[in-house]
């Protein structure tokens, strides 16, 4: 009897064993089936069928100065099944429209609006997936900074007063994010 209970935990064993084998052996395939598509997408085209080959192709194209096919890739990501490759879309996507806005001169100011508007979404999208996303807020503020929201959207002559609206009564400064 012990020795068929044995034998029976040393199958049980060996067969979960063989299933981990199996998972992990699967599992690097991929990681070689991407880590292959990703060196050629850097080199020649582009695997349609692999997003991480997707995102560093768009990785590239910004390195290299073509904003415009970066965006068109980072906005094709983001509308795809997996979560973190579009969450990591939508963050390059905030990140690029607001170097585009920096990019412009001094004298453009009223230009490079619309991109910070456009970068302040792309956060907000990025804050609706993942809430805990301390750049994706660091970000959001910076924009908001650059682009300030409207307060009080209705009329001047309907507008709170100064001493209608709420003050805080917390003491000290504001503390900003690293």
């Amino acid at each position: 009897m012990k020795r068929r209970v044995a034998h029976s935990a040393f199958g049980a064993v060996a067969v979960v064993c063989a299933t981990l084998a199996a998972y992990h052996t699967v599992r690097l395939v991929r990681s070689e089936r991407i880590n292959s598509a990703i060196a050629s997408a850097q080199s020649t085209g582009l695997d349609a069928d692999i997003p991480e080959a997707q995102f560093a192709r768009a990785l590239a194209l910004v390195r290299a100065g073509k904003s415009d096919a970066a965006l068109n890739i980072y906005k094709s990501l983001a509308r795809g099944s997996r979560t973190d490759i579009r969450h990591a879309a939508l963050y390059n996507t905030g990140n690029l429209y607001m170097r585009n806005a920096g990019g412009n001169d001094a004298g453009a100011g009223f230009e490079s609006l619309p991109l910070v508007e456009l970068a302040k979404q792309a956060y907000r999208d990025v804050l609706r997936e993942q809430p805990g996303d301390w750049d994706a807020r660091y970000n959001l503020e910076r924009a908001c900074w650059l682009a300030p929201e409207m307060e009080y959207g209705g009329d001047e002559a309907d507008a709170p007063t100064k001493e209608q609206r709420a003050t805080s009564a917390v003491q000290g400064e504001a503390i900003n994010l690293p």
